[in-house]
């Protein structure tokens, strides 16, 4: 049987969990207000006041913005509940 040092092992188990995320990229427009951005982040992914704002300004500035990860099991409905929101979000692996 091969040795494997902690190193490696971890950093194996590492890639595989970051390949299996999925991200509810949001994207900026010319629709909808900083308040709304923030209160559907708020309400939908779960952010606090303070995440939900820096997150709506990201997205402002860099035209687009990654604001959940996550299972795609679970990235499904909370994009889904965005875009019934009028918001631009799509998920991203």
């Amino acid at each position: 049987m091969p040795a494997y040092t902690p190193y490696i092992l971890e950093e194996t188990s590492l890639a595989a969990d970051v390949a299996s995320q999925w991200a509810i990229v949001l994207y900026n427009d010319e629709v909808n207000t900083f308040d709304w951005v923030i209160e559907c982040l708020i309400h939908y992914c779960g952010h606090d006041a303070l995440q939900a704002e820096q997150c709506a300004w990201l997205v402002h500035t860099k035209g687009k913005y990654a604001v959940k990860t996550g299972d795609l099991e679970e990235m499904i409905p909370v994009c889904s509940a965005l875009c019934d929101q009028g918001l631009s979000a799509r998920l991203e692996q």
